[in-house]
């Protein structure tokens, strides 16, 4: 068993890291790197390009006095944070999206929570921007973390969880050296929409110090840009399965207990209130909110099945899907 006790908050120094694949959000990385760097608790900021070369001259011109670095793993975000991870000299690491800007007190209200030695990771509330002033039309409240968002059914106050939410967290560098880093098992790969790569590391860290915490500060804020691809029922179908698949993935290497865990009362308790509510809003969208609902759990469902039969054998969530996909039984 791995020991996670960390220093104080005083003593702590804190590298932001912000790790960026495509030039589609070029304005929008410059917006979160400059956010990061703001922040009254930043020590450094360190930039990290997946596999984009120009992307990655782009940022080296913008921010010379920076650590701006290539991905040297391979291709994904994982990959993408371990060399952040690496690189960085903080006691405190912390991951912004390349998509998420910070609210300015958005690094203070994660470092309160280390002044806990046991707590080893800490995660923020993640505010959907949408792409035009009439909001989500297609999303209810509890299914925003499709787009990468805090969702209702998350604690109101500072509480335990199993896992943060990937564009807003922070984590003592040691906590996760100490168990391997992100794992490239799991998580998102450019636009393959696969997730849990956060959720995996925060089960390893407990499963290697049952005393480590993980908690949510819903203070913490980061506002998150929905692109409008995320607005449409192909995205919402596509995400889910994926989702499901990811589970799988995690089900298989970390053990069903831990990997479905608040899985388990979401499906049972925060969705089902949620779909009956929207259906007493008929006629104010309330009907295709709960439409949505429904193919949310039918494609998680499935992706989770077709995960978990698709090769007994296999624990990397690309080879599922390049199986799934090579027997057009995903479609874009």
């Amino acid at each position: 068993m791995t020991s996670i006790i960390g220093l104080a908050t005083g003593t702590l120094t804190v590298s932001v890291i912000v790790c960026a694949y495509t030039q589609r959000r070029w304005q929008d990385l410059q917006d979160s790197v400059e956010s990061a760097r703001a922040q009254s608790a930043t020590t450094e900021v360190v930039v990290v390009i997946d596999h984009e070369t120009e992307l990655f001259r782009l940022a080296k011109a913008r921010w010379p006095e920076l650590v701006v670095v290539e991905n040297s793993e391979a291709q994904g975000l994982s990959g993408a944070r371990n060399t952040g991870v690496a690189i960085a000299t903080g006691d405190i690491v912390a991951f912004l999206d390349d998509d998420a800007t910070a609210d300015p007190d958005w690094l203070t209200w994660m470092l309160d929570s280390f002044d806990d030695p046991s707590v080893a990771g800490v995660g923020g509330y993640a505010e959907p921007v949408w792409p035009d002033a009439r909001g989500p039309r297609l999303y209810a409240d509890e299914l925003l973390w499709i787009v990468g968002c805090s969702y209702r059914g998350l604690p109101t106050e500072t509480a335990d969880v199993r896992n943060v939410i990937g564009c807003s967290m922070a984590f003592r560098r040691e906590a996760i050296l100490s168990v391997g880093g992100f794992s490239s098992t799991v998580g998102r790969v450019g636009n393959i929409p696969l997730g849990g790569e956060e959720t995996e590391l925060c089960i390893r860290i407990r499963q290697a110090d049952p005393s480590a915490r993980i908690v949510f500060e819903p203070m913490s804020l980061v506002n998150h840009r929905v692109s409008a691809d995320r607005g449409t029922w192909g995205y919402l179908r596509r995400r889910s399965f994926y989702e499901g698949v990811s589970k799988a993935v995690l089900s298989r290497t970390l053990g069903r207990g831990d990997s479905l865990s608040s899985e388990s009362s979401y499906l049972t308790r925060v969705l089902p209130g949620a779909f009956f509510r929207e259906l007493r809003q008929l006629g104010r969208g309330g009907g295709k909110r709960a439409a949505a609902i429904a193919l949310t759990v039918t494609a998680t469902v499935a992706g989770y099945g077709l995960g978990a039969v698709s090769n007994a054998k296999a624990s990397d969530a690309g080879s599922v899907t390049r199986q799934l996909e090579s027997t057009s039984l995903v479609r874009r």
